[in-house]
């Protein structure tokens, strides 16, 4: 209780804003702010006729409007054709919002600077989740609740027990929480009906399960991989300190992690927490539109969160800098990257013109962690290379700078943290934008469009007569 009230003290400015934070549309998010609704007029050339079609407030047009153009009576209409999804917007959200030109990230409409400075992950998630920042009361009965759900069902642990000892800890995590599904079959509209999330009791009760359990799982598929047997949570220690006691403790109750390191996980799973429509998070929504229980959805997009395009770049940058090696090297290397014969890992982002802004809160970060576990070299060398892109025209001008991952796997690394704790800190962001596609009226399964290509496509001449002919199975064919 003295810890709560020491950090209740810390975010009392925060605390008496406890109303909902404003509605996606309203100007906190300055990426929508500004008068963008009206009406768009496009002429089609290949029959003269004019479409009007409305722009919406956030500068959206519906891609059903433009299914009404067509060329003639046996045209379907325009399609959209965006690999990728770089400019397709499939649902509206107001969970976070990014500005990549100013390079600001806002949760329910705090600077995650802000956040990150005066609140604990567990607060963030609750935002997150629930659109405001608790009250005194909600956050120790919120922390409370996901404490009581943090013991994972001993045939879990069994299942990444019997796991391969060289199994990668996202597959596992992945793994864990789909299975996590099949004991709570009360929980799973697949068998006690698509209304059961209209419970909110219903929801709360997966929220806090797949919050208290992810660090568990987690940390046992990590101590799988060093041979280790898995370590059950405290009740008295905060979601942090948890992760770290079950990976360093070797179930030792009296083992105590570093409170100064524990608190820099804390930050890091706070920046860590929502990104927007990132891929993962994109999955969990596709994966929720079908009506799946959350455990699927969210193993799904933790699957999705463990690959080498998403959320590799936090291993592929120590690497990347192990093999620059010295300070001396990076002109070297940096020719090596103008010329495209090397890859520089950790710069560029597909939102962020500018820098990003968490990258500025882990680089605060790293220098915290090495003043606790010593100097280590390649710190050295990241900052010495983000110095030398920063002042080279080729970087600028294509808009690179650090972005999260840059200096974040070196932290990890100075702190024996594995790279996939990541998808546990998405998990508060997985589990809002679940929630919210629960209340939100236009959710619909997803279905994309596909325009049928020839592209690439050979055409092989089958003769059926080669063919075994099955009895009673005659070789026709609908019309």
């Amino acid at each position: 209780m003295e810890r709560l009230n020491a950090r209740l003290a810390v975010l009392s400015a925060h605390l008496e804003v406890s109303d909902p934070m404003p509605a996606a549309t309203e100007p906190w998010c300055k990426s929508i702010a500004g008068p963008l609704a009206g009406n768009l007029t496009i002429v089609d050339e290949r029959t003269g006729k004019k479409y009007q079609v409305p722009v919406s407030e956030e500068g959206t047009v519906k891609s059903i409007d433009l299914k009404k153009i067509t060329s003639g009576a046996h045209d379907k209409g325009i399609k959209l054709y965006d690999p990728g999804y770089l400019n397709t917007a499939p649902v509206r959200s107001s969970v976070s919002c990014t500005d990549g030109d100013e390079g600001t990230l806002r949760y329910r409409g705090y600077l995650i600077e802000e956040l990150g400075e005066s609140s604990t992950f567990l607060e963030v998630a609750y935002l997150l989740i629930y659109g405001n920042l608790p009250s005194q009361s909600q956050l120790a009965d919120w922390e409370f609740a996901v404490s009581q759900h943090s013991a994972v069902p001993q045939g879990i642990l069994d299942i990444i027990q019997s796991m391969p000892h060289d199994s990668h800890p996202i597959g596992s995590l992945a793994s864990a929480i789909s299975v996590l599904s099949l004991f709570h079959p009360d929980a799973n509209p697949s068998l006690s009906g698509l209304d059961i999330y209209k419970s909110t009791q219903v929801r709360d009760k997966q929220i806090f399960r797949i919050l208290g359990q992810a660090p568990t799982i987690a940390a046992a598929a990590f101590l799988k991989t060093a041979g280790k047997p898995p370590v059950l949570p405290l009740s008295n220690l905060s979601y942090a300190e948890n992760l770290l006691y079950m990976m360093e403790s070797m179930g030792n109750k009296s083992y105590k992690p570093n409170p100064r390191l524990a608190r820099v996980l804390d930050i890091i799973f706070i920046l860590h927490a929502e990104h927007e429509m990132n891929c993962s998070t994109a999955a969990a929504r596709h994966l929720a539109s079908s009506g799946v229980d959350v455990y699927t959805a969210i193993a799904g997009a933790v699957g999705a969160i463990g690959g080498p395009l998403h959320g590799g770049a936090t291993k592929t940058v120590p690497q990347m800098l192990f093999e620059i090696g010295t300070v001396e090297n990076i002109p070297e290397f940096i020719e090596s990257v103008k010329n495209k014969n090397r890859k520089l890992s950790g710069f560029g982002h597909r939102i962020y013109k500018n820098y990003d802004p968490r990258a500025r809160v882990v680089k605060r970060l790293a220098e915290e962690v090495f003043s606790i576990v010593g100097k280590d070299p390649l710190f050295e060398v990241a900052v010495a290379l983000e110095k030398t892109a920063l002042s080279d025209e080729y970087f600028v001008k294509r808009k690179l700078y650090p972005n999260v991952d840059f200096y974040c796997g070196l932290v990890y690394r100075a702190m024996g943290v594995p790279p996939h704790f990541t998808a546990v800190a998405r998990m508060a962001g997985y589990l809002a934008h679940w929630r919210e596609s629960l209340d939100d009226p236009d959710t619909k399964i997803i279905r994309p469009q596909q325009p049928f290509s020839t592209i690439n496509v050979t055409l092989v001449k089958v003769r059926f007569s080669a063919f075994p002919r099955m009895p009673g199975i005659p070789l026709t064919f609908p019309e």
